[in-house]
């Protein structure tokens, strides 16, 4: 018994200092698409979080650590890295995912484990709904559809339009009947409505019959490798109408791949650094420009403000406590982001909306559009 004190003194004091250790971080799990279709998103992303992290290393006196569990752009392995983070890292808290489709999927997951989730870039309605642990820092996509089609209606005079429509993105689906019930409204025209899937590459059958339709412009949702070709092969067709996309088309992928056909594409989005207002906002753009020497998208601006967000709520919290900490989140009120001032509403972000255009080869600031 002499003999084996000494070793369970010893095991004794390495588990308590293990879990000292332990009490001492808060572990943040963050679910995003490294590879994949979406990667572009996700390594965007964390350049976002790394950022936040290093202006704000600590909440409550204790070392945040950021535990990035790869979602490879898929829904089933959305849910997953969700459970994995969640089983093995033992996170206290989740941020992700960013698609709409990846973020349904890793919900429930989050939501039956009881932890706090907060989505970047989730914009469609059904991510929150009916969720006690769920919430997003981004508009939804009813916002962003009702002002893409008041743009169209009255900025860009448009009496019809078609639709492109990715039907295999919860997203793409989501927001284009936003926009069609939005520019209904406001006494426009639906005169086609056509379908795609993720990946696909030739697109010839769908605008050969948006041709035959005679929109006033084309609205296409869809994320930027499909609206990059989408774009090429319209123009090649001799198809001129204007076309309008969303937040999705926002990355230097689009222009990359679509040179001068995307010239003049309009798009809605959450960020601009032209648009600025925020204190934070400027200090953010400085030091974003300064640690990746390119300018911040919308996703890693989005990513900044969750994990302060995240933060201020455990902050408010007093402690890591998820139900705590949920009830902190759902009371965010003008929050100072650098994407705008944020309220959150029933785990959703009331927020302005900007709007862009791809013009000289880069992204330029049109307008924004409070709700």
């Amino acid at each position: 018994m002499k003999r084996l004190l000494p070793l369970i003194l010893t095991t004794a004091l390495v588990l308590f200092s293990g879990a000292a250790l332990a009490a001492d971080v808060v572990k943040l799990g963050v679910v995003f698409p490294m590879t994949g279709p979406a990667a572009v998103y996700g390594q965007n992303g964390v350049k976002g979080l790394k950022l936040a992290q290093q202006h704000r290393p600590t909440v409550l006196g204790k070392k945040v650590k950021l535990f990035v569990a790869d979602n490879k752009s898929d829904k089933v392995e959305a849910s997953n890295a969700a459970n994995r983070v969640i089983q093995k890292d033992k996170v206290h808290a989740l941020i992700g995912c960013l698609t709409s489709s990846n973020s349904l999927a890793a919900a429930p997951v989050a939501e039956k484990a009881g932890l706090p989730m907060l989505s970047p870039w989730a914009t469609n309605p059904l991510v929150t709904q009916n969720k006690k642990y769920i919430f997003r820092i981004c508009f939804i996509d009813p916002f962003q559809g009702s002002v893409a089609a008041k743009f169209a209606r009255d900025y860009l005079r448009a009496k019809s339009a078609a639709l492109m429509i990715d039907i295999s993105q919860d997203y793409c689906v989501g927001i284009a009947g936003f926009f069609e019930r939005a520019f209904k409204k406001l006494g426009g025209k639906i005169v086609l409505k056509t379908h795609y899937n993720t990946g696909d590459q030739d697109f010839s059958a769908q605008l050969g019959a948006i041709a035959g339709a005679k929109p006033d412009i084309i609205y296409v949702p869809g994320y930027f490798t499909e609206d990059a070709l989408i774009a090429r092969q319209a123009r090649e067709l001799g198809l001129k109408q204007p076309l309008l996309s969303g937040d999705a088309a926002q990355a230097a992928e689009l222009i990359k791949i679509g040179g001068k056909a995307v010239e003049g594409l309009y798009l809605t989005t959450h960020f601009d650094e032209k648009g600025v207002t925020t204190d934070s906002g400027k200090r953010f753009v400085k030091a974003y420009r300064e640690a990746y020497n390119e300018a911040p998208d919308s996703v890693s601006a989005l990513s900044y403000d969750s994990y302060n967000a995240m933060l201020d709520a455990i902050q408010k919290a007093g402690g890591l406590q998820a139900d705590k900490v949920a009830t902190a989140l759902g009371r965010t009120k003008d929050f100072p982001g650098v994407t705008g001032v944020l309220t959150l509403v029933n785990h959703n972000a009331i927020k302005p909306a900007v709007i862009l255009k791809v013009k000289d080869g880069q992204f330029a600031y049109v307008a924004t559009v409070n709700p």
